[in-house]
C-alpha cells in the first residue's frame, strides 16, 4: 500500500433528497501489486443496507464498470453550490441499477466485499476531474477508458493532493488544455508490436520483475521495461535529459550483475584506437541444397563423404524443405556426421526408449503427488500457458485440440524430466516450435531440442551468464565495426544494447517470419564462418539501421521503438549476406584485437591486444589471419563440384509420433 486515506466519502443518493443523502465513509488506497498498480476504495462499514448497494460488472480489463441506466436521473439539491451541481451533472451521466436480491441474502462480492467497493488498474485510467473551488472539502472523479465514470470521491478529512502526487509516480498527468480541472493521463503505445502475448501491465513493477526473472519480462514486455528504465533515470526537466554514462552503467550493473560494457567518455580517445577494417566485400547467396546434392555426398552405407563441404553449401544457401527433417538431426548433433544409416537407426531406437521412460515419469505422477511437488506444478502451469500462445497462426499449431500443441506440451514436460534443475523457462517453447514443425515426430523433435538447448542453456540459467557474455561480446564487435555509431548509441543511453536482449535470448525467433527462421537457424547451426556468427547478424541488422537512427537523431525511446518495429520486416537473405561480409572484413583485418579474435574463434599467432577498448594502444601491424573457410568467399558454389557416382540417398526410417 503506497497511499491510504480515510474519510473519503461517496454521496450515495446523488442529491435526490438531501435529508436522505447517505454519506458512505470509506478508505481509499493505492496498491502496488505484483502485476499492476490499482486504486481501491471500499466502505468502512461492510454491513450496508442493501437498498444502497449498486450493481457493478467487470469488463474485459477486470476494471469495475458501473452499469448505466439512462432513464434514472438524479435531481440536484437546490441549496447546493452551482459548481457542485456542475460536478454532479458530470457524475450522473452514469447512474446505477439496484441489484435484485433473493432469499434476503446480503449483496456482497464473493469475498465479502460490498458492491459499493470498486477498484481499477491505472492502465485503464483516462482522466481525473477535480474541484478547484473552496467548498470545505475536495473531491475527485475518475474517468476510465471507454468513458466509464466512477462515483465522485469526497475527501472530508484531508486533501486530494497527496493522492495526485502518488499517482504521478506511476502515470503522467497533464492538465487538459480545455478544462484546468481535468488531468489527462498521458498514454504511450507499446514499443513492441511483435509479441502476440503482451500483457497489460503498468511499468512500475517491471524493473523489479526483470531483476527477478528477466526472461519472462523480456518475452512479454521488454519494451515497457526499457521505457521504465529511462523514465526512472531521467527527470521531467528537459535540461536534465542525459545521465552520465557511469550512472547508467551503475544502474544496469545493479539490474544485471556482472554486465560491464565499456563507456567511452572522451570523444578524442576513439580516434586513436580506431581500426580500419577496410571495405566490406560483396557477398551473394546460392540456391538451397537440393536432395540430389545431399544424396551425391553420401556413400553406400549412408555416411557423409565431405562434412565440411556440405556445411559450406548449407551456410551459403540453406536447405530445401524436404531435406530439413533429416539434415537438421546432423546440424543439431542428434546424428553424428560420421554415422552410417544403420547406426542412426539403432540410435533412434535407443533414444525412443529413453524418451518414453522419461515421459512416463511425469505422466504417472498422480494429482496427490503433484500437490506436494510445487516445482513440477509450476512447470506444468507455465508450459500450458505458453503452449496455448506459441505460433498459433501457423497451421501446424492453429485451432483447438491441435495434435501439434499436444506434442509441444508433452515434449516440454519431458524436458523438465531430462533437466529438472533448469525445467521450463518462458521462451523455450519458441525454440522448440520450429524444430517440432520440421521433424513432425515427437521423439526426434525432443532429442533435437535437447541438442539445441545444450547450445542455448546459459541463456535460460538463473544467473544469466550467457546473456551477460553475449551482450558484452556484441559491444566489442560493434565498437570495432563502427565506433562512431557506438558512441552515438552511448550518447543516447543505448550503448548497453539491451534492446538486442530478445534477439539473443531466442535467436531472432520473434524478428523473422516462421519460414525465414528455418533458413536462419540452419545457417547458424553450420557454425560457419566463425564462432558467434549470430552476434555478427546483430551487427548487420544494427549497421543497416544506423543511418536512419543517426540521421533522424533518434533518442533513447525512438531507438527502442525503431528496433522493436523491425520485427517481421527484416530481409533474411540480405542480413545473411551482410553478416558474412562483416565476418570476412574482420577476418581479413591485419590489426584484429585479441578480444574480437577470441569472440570469433579466429586463431592468430599475433593480434592487437584489445586496442579497441583502450587497454593497450600499441596498434602494431600484424599479418592477415587465416580465413576459416577459404572456399566460402566464392559468391556462388557450383553444384558440379559434387562428387559423381555416389548412390542416391536411401529413405530414412520414419517413426510414428506418439
Amino acid at each position: 500500500v503506497v497511499y491510504e486515506q480515510e474519510g473519503v466519502f461517496i454521496h450515495s443518493s446523488c442529491g435526490k433528497n438531501d435529508d436522505q443523502d447517505s454519506l458512505i465513509a470509506g478508505i481509499l488506497r493505492v496498491i502496488e501489486k505484483e502485476n499492476e498498480v490499482v486504486v481501491d476504495w471500499r466502505p468502512l462499514d461492510e454491513t450496508l443496507d442493501t437498498s444502497n448497494i449498486l450493481c457493478a460488472g467487470k469488463d474485459s480489463s477486470s476494471v469495475v464498470e458501473w452499469n448505466q441506466t439512462p432513464k434514472e436521473k438524479c435531481s440536484r439539491g437546490a441549496d447546493r453550490p452551482s459548481s457542485y451541481e456542475a460536478e454532479w451533472d458530470m457524475v450522473t451521466t452514469v447512474s446505477f441499477k439496484k441489484k435484485p436480491h433473493s432469499n434476503g441474502d446480503a449483496t456482497t462480492h464473493a469475498n465479502g466485499e460490498s458492491k459499493w467497493s470498486f477498484l481499477f488498474s491505472l492502465t485503464d485510467l483516462k482522466s481525473i476531474r477535480q474541484n478547484k473551488e473552496g467548498m470545505g472539502w475536495s473531491y475527485l472523479v475518475f474517468c476510465l477508458k471507454d468513458d466509464v465514470k466512477l462515483p465522485a470521491l469526497h475527501f472530508h478529512h484531508g486533501d486530494s493532493k497527496p493522492l495526485i502526487k502518488c499517482l504521478e509516480k506511476h502515470v503522467t498527468l497533464n492538465e487538459s488544455p480545455h478544462d484546468e480541472r481535468v488531468l489527462l493521463v498521458k498514454t504511450q503505445k507499446s514499443l513492441s508490436q511483435s509479441f502476440e502475448n503482451l500483457f497489460d501491465e503498468p511499468s512500475y513493477g517491471l524493473l523489479q520483475k526483470w531483476k527477478k526473472d528477466p526472461y519472462i519480462v523480456t518475452m512479454g514486455k521488454f519494451s515497457k521495461v526499457t521505457n521504465y528504465i529511462v523514465g526512472s533515470l531521467r527527470s521531467s526537466d528537459p535540461s536534465n535529459q542525459r545521465r552520465p554514462p557511469s550512472e547508467m552503467a551503475d544502474f544496469l550493473n545493479d539490474t544485471i550483475p556482472g554486465l560491464k560494457i565499456n563507456q567511452q567518455e572522451e570523444p578524442g580517445f576513439e580516434v586513436i584506437t580506431r581500426i580500419d577494417l577496410g571495405k566490406q566485400p560483396e557477398v551473394s547467396r546460392r540456391e538451397p541444397v537440393s536432395t540430389e546434392e545431399w544424396a551425391k555426398n553420401m556413400d553406400a552405407e549412408g555416411r557423409i563423404l565431405d562434412v565440411d563441404y556440405i556445411k559450406r553449401l548449407i551456410f551459403k544457401g540453406g536447405l530445401c524443405h524436404t531435406l530439413r527433417k533429416e539434415v537438421w538431426k546432423f546440424l543439431l548433433g542428434y546424428f553424428p556426421w560420421n554415422s552410417s544409416k544403420e547406426e542412426r537407426a539403432n540410435l533412434q531406437k535407443r533414444k525412443t526408449d529413453e524418451y518414453f521412460r522419461m515421459k512416463l515419469q511425469w505422466k504417472s505422477v498422480s494429482e496427490e503427488q503433484e500437490k506436494r511437488n510445487s516445482r513440477l506444478r509450476d512447470y506444468r502451469s507455465l508450459i500450458e500457458k505458453d503452449v496455448n500462445r506459441t505460433d498459433r497462426t501457423n497451421k501446424f499449431y492453429e485451432g483447438e485440440d491441435n495434435p501439434g500443441l499436444i506434442l509441444l506440451h508433452d515434449i516440454l514436460m519431458t524436458y523438465c524430466m531430462y533437466d529438472f534443475d533448469l525445467g521450463y523457462v518462458q521462451g523455450m517453447s519458441d525454440l522448440l516450435s520450429p524444430v517440432l514443425y520440421v521433424m513432425e515426430n515427437e521423439v526426434d523433435a525432443f532429442w533435437c531440442f535437447v541438442s539445441y538447448m545444450d547450445q542455448m542453456h546459459q541463456n535460460f540459467e538463473e544467473q544469466m551468464q550467457g546473456m551477460k557474455t553475449q551482450l558484452i561480446q556484441l559491444s566489442h564487435l560493434l565498437r570495432l565495426l563502427d565506433s562512431g555509431f557506438c558512441s552515438y548509441l552511448e550518447s543516447q543511453d543505448s550503448g548497453y544494447l539491451y534492446f538486442c536482449f530478445r534477439w539473443l535470448l531466442i535467436r531472432f525467433k520473434r524478428e523473422f517470419s516462421f519460414q525465414d527462421i528455418l533458413r536462419l537457424w540452419e545457417v547458424m547451426w553450420t557454425e560457419l564462418p566463425c564462432q558467434n556468427f549470430h552476434l555478427l547478424l546483430c551487427c548487420a541488422i544494427l549497421e543497416s539501421e544506423k543511418q536512419q537512427i543517426m540521421d533522424k537523431h533518434y533518442g533513447f525511446n525512438e531507438i527502442l521503438k525503431h528496433i522493436n518495429e523491425l520485427s517481421m520486416k527484416i530481409d533474411v537473405e540480405y542480413i545473411l549476406c551482410k553478416a558474412e561480409a562483416i565476418s570476412m572484413q574482420m577476418m581479413n583485418c591485419k590489426e584484429l584485437p585479441q578480444t574480437v579474435s577470441e569472440i570469433l574463434g579466429i586463431e592468430n599467432s599475433s593480434v592487437t591486444p584489445d586496442s579497441d577498448t583502450g587497454e593497450d594502444e600499441s596498434g602494431a601491424e600484424l599479418s592477415c589471419p587465416t580465413t576459416l573457410y577459404p572456399s566460402i568467399s566464392t559468391p556462388v558454389i557450383a553444384a558440379n563440384g559434387m562428387r559423381d557416382g555416389a548412390p542416391e540417398m536411401a529413405e530414412t526410417q520414419s517413426l510414428t509420433p506418439a
